[in-house]
């Protein structure tokens, strides 16, 4: 049996439906069912009950996903065994859709400059508690994730980056006033989102329950997962969205975008560099963790974060 299949499951219970799972593995909906269909013809138990609004683990699954995800850890462990004894090193880099977007082009870029060796690079995009769960899995060397709460995670070493500022947005030609908003100011009007699971939505939503409301309370929702589409959608005027600075400081200079507070919200979120120790002395790893760093240096001075006992 593949793996992945395995990994299909544990994905379908994390994220709560196979559209969503499909996403985040990049293959279709039907390859997601056809996956969990072999698992349980495979197990000879039914894994997931789908007669509620959301598929949820049966006491089955929840055994075949605490069993496979050792089965996934030891099997990342194999891989990375494996590029110790291949010829060209290997470098295997995690990070949330925000940093990859708007840092990793320069990261890379200044990696392959400074790189002397010949390394193949692989660098993928996840949500921040997917990317959490890969590198605990030995499934890459490195990632960068934006985050809400603390990390309590042993065994890693933790850089932390400067805070990534969240601000509402809109169209100058929107309506809502250049400066500090009530929340009540923004709810007559539609939000445009990224999936519940992306940490800027998870923000958004423990700013909203605080004051008392939550997403329903909006005049209307829009769901999209391509930034690009959202800040045109915004630009257009359909609607507004909670998104990070770093992501339309473009617009802003330019003023095709207006920037807007809400009184008593958290505005920004923590970001971190997670880097697995047993790879800290691999040349190529430094490296890419320096780039990181340096892109960054101006900004603040990095120090490890504190790991709880």
């Amino acid at each position: 049996m593949q793996t992945e299949y395995l990994k299909t499951l544990q994905v379908v219970a994390q994220v709560g439906s196979f559209s969503n799972a499909a996403t985040e593995l990049c293959v279709t909906q039907s390859a997601i069912s056809q996956r969990i269909k072999f698992l349980e013809e495979h197990y000879g138990h039914q894994l997931l009950d789908r007669s509620g609004p959301l598929p949820v683990l049966t006491d089955a699954g929840k055994l075949v996903v605490s069993r496979g995800n050792q089965i996934l850890t030891i099997e990342a462990g194999l891989l990375n065994d494996l590029k110790q004894i291949v010829g060209r090193p290997r470098l295997s880099i995690c990070c949330t859709p925000t940093f990859g977007a708007v840092f990793m082009p320069q990261v890379i870029r200044q990696f392959v400059l400074k790189n002397i060796m010949d390394c193949d690079l692989k660098c993928m995009s996840h949500s921040f508690d997917q990317a959490l769960k890969a590198i605990q899995q030995n499934e890459f060397d490195l990632a960068v994730i934006e985050h809400c709460n603390h990390l309590d995670i042993s065994g890693f070493e933790l850089k932390k980056l400067p805070d990534d500022e969240m601000l509402f947005v809109s169209s100058p030609d929107f309506g809502l006033p250049d400066s500090d908003l009530d929340i009540q100011q923004l709810l007559q009007h539609t939000l445009i989102t990224r999936k519940s699971c992306c940490s800027s939505r998870v923000l958004l939503e423990a700013n909203l329950s605080k004051a008392g409301y939550s997403t329903e309370n909006f005049k209307r929702i829009i769901i999209m997962d391509d930034f690009r589409l959202i800040i045109d959608t915004v630009f257009n005027r359909a609607g507004f969205a909670f998104i990070s600075k770093s992501l339309v400081e473009e617009y802003l200079e330019k003023g095709l975008l207006h920037k807007h507070h809400v009184h008593s919200f958290i505005h920004h979120r923590n970001r971190t560099v997670i880097v697995n120790k047993r790879k800290l002395g691999e040349s190529s790893l430094s490296c890419f963790l320096d780039c990181i760093l340096v892109l960054f240096e101006k900004e603040t001075d990095l120090k490890p974060v504190p790991v709880p006992a």
